[in-house]
This record gives structure tokens, sequence and C-alpha cells, in this order.
């Protein structure tokens, strides 16, 4: 069969959406379990290998959009539904496919109430959070936007925690006023660009500059929210510590991205000139959340809670990345050096994808065992779970930035970039290997050394194979990133030199 004549990206979207709506059809005839696990792995495995041959045949050389496709949807407001991807979207497909087998694998045991209903959520929402970074229509990209909200909100309203309605709706209220004025803008920019809903005609509109800082405030609003950025950062914590534990996985490997790839398919792009003028208040957003989330970090109990403030902190990195830019681009005059910052932080969500979600299901792992995400209560975990506990301590290693590991590259490449436009940008964000190490290590030294806690503790058992393959998978692809990241960067480069130079040209 020839990839290159299939609607791939496509088949992407709607064959999970497709599996998702037969789990649910299959909850009112009945269905033995072992069929719907198997089937939601089966989907979720499909749509995994399908996602493949956007990374082996994607040209590197180039930064336009490929595996394009474009028919029209509402002819009368040319509205299209256009999809495509680029060096910076293709590997946000990718984290998604790959996040989504796992999640369907954690909730294998686990979920005993409403099982189809779960797993249609999780294949739905991974069409539609495929359908985010592919869409070149931002009439199209709003209705995914949109729309993966609802699963979620079901995730974490249903199969959640005691307070899981509270937070649900923090998460839903939050997220979708951010939206409105996410809609607001493209509806300013259709006009801006003779009457067109496609993304690329929104980065080559000419906006006044009053109508630039207006719209750079809206999308970074709308864009903070899913980071989040301080200080709209608060339905985090909630909604990670009410979710169940694939629900916490999405959470922090995918959706949180969606928020640092509408920063550089949207707010770069479109409103330069604004990102230049304004760049200080994102840097001074991005250091706060560095470093005063990681002390909030430092004094949490909750293990969940703990790995959402660092989540906080570590995309604090990504958004310094992002307009450390212009800083560098003001001194030196010249693009060398300028894309360090963008390449970093797009590492750096990849990286925080695999760590995060590795956290969170390594958390998951001991709740199913125990019942509580309390420090307090464990004590001497290795004594009892050897083989979990060196899983555990290596993505808590790769979560303090520990060369090796991915956790590095992107921090690194962020703190280069950051020390060619200032230095104490640079000091500030390097107190978060620190902070980091600290928050991180206090965590382990409790739960995993020393002596055994309590008889609970002392009944707990090692992971089992399924576990094993789970977290195995995701601690090959944290030391495959860290030791060897040129894959994931060159696929970045035509991309980040291209939207450089249209920044620049902007400039001139």
């Amino acid at each position: 069969m020839d990839m290159a004549n299939l609607p791939l990206l496509s088949l992407l979207i709607w064959l999970p959406i497709l599996g998702g709506v037969l789990l649910l059809l299959a909850a009112r005839i009945n269905l033995p379990r072992q069929i719907i696990l198997w089937g939601a792995l089966l989907s979720s495995v499909i749509v995994f290998v399908l996602s493949i041959p956007l990374f082996t045949g994607f040209d590197k050389t180039t930064s336009a959009m490929q595996f394009v496709e474009k028919l029209p949807w509402i002819p009368y407001l040319n509205i299209h539904y256009h999809l495509g991807v680029d060096g910076i979207s293709m590997p946000l497909i990718l984290l998604t496919t790959f996040s989504t087998v796992l999640v369907v694998l954690a909730g294998w045991e686990v979920i005993q109430d409403k099982l189809e209903q779960y797993m249609a959520c999780f294949l739905i929402m991974e069409g539609l959070m495929i359908g985010v970074f592919a869409a070149l229509d931002a009439v199209l990209f709003y209705v995914f936007w949109e729309a993966m909200l609802v699963p979620m909100f079901l995730i974490i309203g249903i199969w959640g925690g005691p307070r899981r309605v509270y937070a649900a709706i923090k998460f839903f209220l939050y997220t979708f006023l951010g939206s409105v004025l996410l809609l607001v803008s493209i509806i300013y920019l259709y006009f801006q660009a003779q009457g067109s809903f496609a993304i690329l005609d929104f980065h080559v509109a000419k906006i006044g500059m009053t109508a630039q800082i207006l719209i750079f405030l809206a999308l970074l609003i709308a864009f903070a929210v899913k980071v989040p950025m301080w200080p709209v950062h608060t339905w985090l914590p909630d909604a990670h510590v009410e979710a169940p534990t694939g629900g916490s996985v999405i959470l922090a490997a995918i959706m949180l991205k969606m928020g640092g790839y509408g920063f550089i398919r949207f707010i770069l792009p479109i409103v330069p000139d604004a990102s230049h003028e304004l760049a200080g208040l994102v840097v001074a957003m991005s250091l706060i959340a560095i470093v005063y989330i990681a002390l909030v970090a430092l004094v949490q109990n909750d293990m969940k809670k703990l790995v959402a403030y660092s989540s906080i902190a570590h995309m604090g990195f990504v958004t310094l990345g992002f307009f450390t830019v212009f800083y560098i681009y003001d001194q030196t005059q010249a693009l060398s050096g300028s894309a360090l910052g963008i390449e970093g932080a797009m590492v750096q969500m990849v990286s925080h994808g695999f760590i995060s979600g590795a956290l969170f299901l390594c958390i998951g792992v001991m709740y199913d065992r125990l019942h509580s995400r309390q420090i307090t209560d464990y004590g001497g975990v290795i004594n009892h779970m050897p083989w979990f506990a060196f899983l555990f301590v290596l993505f808590a290693m790769a979560n303090t930035g520990l060369p090796g590991t991915s956790g590095f590259v992107g921090e690194f490449m962020v703190i280069l970039s950051a020390f060619k436009a200032n230095f104490w940008f640079a000091f500030a964000a390097a107190l978060t290997l620190i902070f980091g190490a600290a928050y991180t290590l206090w965590m382990i030294k409790r739960v995993v050394f020393g002596e055994t806690g309590n008889e609970k503790v002392a009944t707990m058992k090692d992971i089992n194979a399924r576990e094993g393959l789970i977290l195995g998978s995701l601690a090959i692809a944290v030391i495959g990133l860290g030791v060897w990241p040129d894959p994931l960067v060159d696929v970045l480069h035509s991309s980040v030199d291209h939207l450089l130079e249209h920044i620049i040209q902007s400039k001139l």
C-alpha cells in the first residue's frame, strides 16, 4: 500500500473517534470485558502504527506543510477541512499516539466501572487532540480545541476522586473562558486576512500595532490558561489530583502542550511585533512559574500535586525559550543562535510529555496498591518493589534534569538561550535545577528509600508485566531522547528557521 496516497492525517483523526463511538455502542450490548479491552488497545495501536509514516516519510529539508489535505467544508464562509503538519506539529502528534496506547494499557485492570465509556473517552480525545495539531484552518482548529474539553471533563468528573465535580468544572471554566478570547481573535483575523480562515494566511496578514497588542493579549490569555502559566495555573493541581491516572497522563503529556503549540503556531507568527514589544511580560511570567511554583512544589505532601506543580515549573521553560528569541536578535542582529530557544522549548515539550506521564503512571501504580497518594503513607518501597523503585528513581532523576535523560536536553538548550539573552534570565531559570532536585529527591527519599514505612507498604507487590511494559517503554523514550536528541532536533530545524525568518522580516 502506498502511504503517500492515503489521507493519513484524516485516518489518524477519525479512526480513534470511530473506535470510541463503537465502544459506546458496545456498552449497550454488554460485550465481555476482554473484548472491550482488546478492542480499545487494538484501536490505539493501529493509530500509533499509522502515525509512524509521519516521521519516516517526513522531508526535513523543507518548512512547507506536508501530508496536506484540503476539502471545502463551509464554502460560503471560505472554511475548509484543511490539514497538514510541519516539523513543529508532527512530533506532538507522535507523542499523542504513543501516550494513548500507554493510557489504554494503564486502565486495563484498574477501571471497573463504565469501562466502555472510559476507553471511548480516551480514543475520541486522541482523535480530537491530533486534529488540533494538524488543523490548518482556524475554525477547524477551534472546533477540535473546544471539543477535546468534553471527554477530559467527563474523565475527571466520572472517574475522578472525591472532589472530581469541583475539579472538572474548574478545569472546564478556566479553559473555556480562555477559548472565548481565542474565538474573538480568529474572527478579527478572518477580516484582516481578506476573508480567509487559513492559519497560514493569518501569518501574512497586515495588522497595526495597536491591534497586534490586543490580539496578543487575547491569545496570551487563551494559551496561558492551557500551558498553564502563572497566575492562571490554579486549575491544574486540582484537576491532576482528582483525575484518574490515565486522565493525569494525557493532561500532562499532551493537553498542556497545546498551549505551547498555540504560542508557536498563532502568537509568534501572527503578531510578531507585539510579541517583541511584550516579550518581557511573558519572560517574567515564565520565570515566576519556574522559581515560585517550584518552591510551592517543595511543601506538597500529595505526590500528584507535587508532580502537577512540577509540570507548571517545567512548562515555564517552554514559554521562556519561545521569547528569548527577541532578546538574542536585538543583541546580535543575526538568526544564528536565535533558534536555540525555540528548538529547546520544543524538545522540552516532548521530554516533559514522557517524564510527567511516567511519574503520574508511577504514582498510579502505588495508588492501585495502597490507595493513597500521601508521601507520609509510604517509605521503604524499594524493599518490596525493587523493579518499580528503579524505574521511579530513573524518572525522578530525569525530572531533575539529569544529563543522559531527556529532561536535561531541553532545559539545557533553553538555559543556553536565556544566557545569550540575559545573564539574569539564565540565572533564575537555572535555579529550577536546584529546586527541582530538592522537591523530587525529597519525595524519592521519603517514598522509596529507608526502612519499610508501615505494614501496608510491606504487602505491596512489584510491578507486573503490563506495568513493566508501560514504564519500560517510557524509560526507553526518556533515555533515548536524552542520549540521542538529533532525530527530533533535525525535524525541527527547517520549520523553526522559517518561523524566525518570518518574525525578523516583520521587524525590518
